[in-house]
């Protein structure tokens, strides 16, 4: 069973709330005493009107009958007030309490994913960890929010009535006890047969996320394909899988209440049955009786909704397993470099010996020797899979390399903080992320980590730069347009100039385009190439292009197949050996 040890993972997270838990807590527990006390003077009170002077009120003081029951008016009176102040705290306290960690939770796991390296994400869906950050931490709030404080007054009942059974009658305690381990055994055999069924739960639930995400994301194509009825077919059976999960959940809850009534009623015959008798005998008060029969009602009938509670309790278990399975996932690129960068406009990048291999297939660069001295272009090509995006994405440290090293002005990489290193790289990619905003934020976003208001002029220049600021301007609400969902609003011409404009805002000493070219028209690439005319003036560029006539201007060009550079040079160079370079240039231009 996966349940103690989440319960244990969640209480030692929760530590940090520590006083807020105790507060809440003791507000639970005094709600709950105050709750039990009006049984109890039901029973004073019968005793008062049987026996009048010779009653347990009258022992203390109060002969006068009708002074014992302005008394135990004026308490009574008394308790329920205590009783609402309490239960108002205590919700109060629980449901902030939840909401409280719940954010917390949600925060930690996210910067936790956060850090993690592009691996971690080609290994997961991105409707699995939407369900794990929303989801599973909303099933651990709602938990919070009730749960904890059920379970906690049910244990409160047990003592609190338990000690005024045993003071009144240790016969009838016994025989109003007597369900209880049933009770308790029925709960871990619940327990012990939800918790598989929950965590498959859960996992339909990841299932069903990351099928919605996945349609959403991909509308355009769904309808190309015109494969709406398959997708919704396909989101039916997510769905009916998920609601199969719940459904034998639910079977077993709901097969617990009923043997719990079964239970309580047991108990409750005993009480009624035996504690009469010891009246009849005279062995027992008859107010003491009428507080043990209503005390075993007080006590035994909220179990029936220990099914509930527990059912409460086992979801969020299932999802506590899967936050803190998140929460536990090593990080496999730390930012343990402390070194900075001194202030620079353009950088040399060396590449020793670097081997790496993909965790998931076998892709990946081996031995490369690579270098591109501070104002130089650098243009990596071959073919898909070669490698190429590989030794970016090492550069800005989103892999761990396996052997060798990459240096930035002489200093490895690794030595550096990642803050300092990816602060002066501007990126470019194929397909560049737009986020859901205005034009003015997605370029300013360039300057996001800065933590420092950004002016229009510097917008302005920048997207000048990037041969955007044309276009922007024939728009109606020029900066201020909206972009929309990941750029949809904008043509792919539009996106990859926006997102080289985001780039250069930041004047990274090293811009690297990954294929940045490869996917837009010729009036797109030629801006595109007019822009780099001009950055490549002031800082380090990195170039990976397919179309070999975009970086014929390459002050070195390297040519990598199946991981390897298998030769490197100037454009002239390379035709002059007639190799790998000479052969695609050769199929680009049509001259074989």
């Amino acid at each position: 069973m996966v349940s103690p040890s989440a319960l244990l993972a969640l209480l030692r997270y929760a530590r940090g709330y520590r006083r807020r838990i105790i507060g809440a807590s003791v507000c639970s527990i005094l709600n709950k005493l105050f709750d039990i006390a009006p049984e109890i003077l039901i029973g004073i009170a019968i005793d008062v009107v049987v026996n009048q002077e010779t009653s347990f009120v009258a022992s203390l003081g109060l002969v006068e009958p009708s002074q014992q029951l302005l008394a135990l008016a004026v308490l009574t009176f008394l308790i329920w007030a205590g009783e609402s102040v309490f239960q108002y705290l205590y919700l109060v306290l629980w449901r902030n309490l939840a909401q409280s960690l719940q954010a917390d939770m949600r925060q930690d796991a996210y910067e936790h994913m956060q850090a993690q390296s592009m691996a971690f994400f080609e290994s997961r869906s991105s409707g699995d960890l939407l369900a794990i950050l929303n989801d599973d931490i909303n099933q651990l709030e709602r938990f919070l929010n009730g749960g904890a404080n059920d379970i906690l007054q049910v244990l409160v009942s047990v003592l609190a009535v338990g000690g005024v059974f045993f003071y009144l009658s240790p016969l009838v305690a016994l025989m109003a006890f007597a369900p209880i381990p049933l009770i308790i055994v029925g709960a871990f055999v619940f327990m012990r047969r939800a918790a598989p069924l929950y965590q498959v739960v859960r996992e339909r639930v990841a299932e069903l996320s990351a099928r919605l995400v996945n349609n959403i994301g991909g509308m355009a194509t769904i309808k190309s394909f015109t494969t709406e009825s398959l997708e919704a077919a396909r989101l039916r059976e997510a769905s009916e899988r998920y609601r199969a999960a719940n459904q034998q959940a639910i079977a077993i809850s709901s097969a617990f209440i009923p043997v719990l009534r079964m239970a309580v009623l047991v108990g409750f015959l005993c009480t009624f049955v035996v504690g009469g008798y010891q009246v009849l005998d005279g062995s027992l008060n008859v107010g003491a009786y009428g507080a043990l029969v209503f005390l075993t009602q007080r006590l035994l009938w909220p179990m029936t909704g220990l099914a509930e509670t527990i059912d409460l309790y086992e979801r969020a278990m299932a999802s506590a397993r899967r936050v803190f399975g998140l929460l536990d996932t090593p990080i496999s690129v730390r930012d343990n470099g402390t070194a900075q960068l001194a202030p620079a406009d353009a950088r040399s990048v060396s590449l020793r010996a670097v081997h790496f291999q993909y965790p998931q297939h076998s892709g990946g660069v081996v031995g490369v020797d690579l270098q591109v001295h501070a104002g130089q272009t650098l243009a990596l090509v071959g073919a898909t899979g070669s490698g190429k995006s590989t030794l970016v994405k090492l550069l800005l440290r989103f892999y761990p390399i396996d052997a060798g090293e990459i240096l930035v002005d002489g200093q490895p990489i690794d030595d550096l903080s990642l803050a300092s290193l990816r602060a002066e790289i501007g990126l470019v990619s194929q397909e560049p992320y737009l986020f859901e905003g205005s034009i003015r934020d997605n370029i300013a976003y360039g300057l996001a980590a800065t933590h420092k208001a950004v002016s229009d002029e510097a917008i302005i220049i920048a997207s000048q730069q990037a041969e955007a600021w044309e276009f922007i301007e024939r728009l109606e609400r020029g900066l201020d347009t909206i972009v929309g969902e990941r750029g949809v609003r904008l043509s792919g011409g539009q996106r990859q100039r926006l997102a080289l404009a985001r780039a250069l805002i930041k004047k990274p000493s090293i811009l690297v385009l990954d294929e940045a070219t490869s996917a837009v028209d010729n009036e797109t690439e030629a801006a595109i190439q007019r822009s780099l005319a001009q950055v490549s003036k002031h800082c380090t560029v990195i170039v990976i292009a397919h179309r070999l006539s975009t970086i014929v201007a390459a002050d070195r060009i390297a040519v990598l197949e199946q991981g390897r550079v298998v030769e490197q040079g100037s454009h002239a160079q390379l035709l002059e050996r007639e190799g790998a370079y000479w052969r695609q240039w050769q199929v680009q231009t049509g001259a074989t």
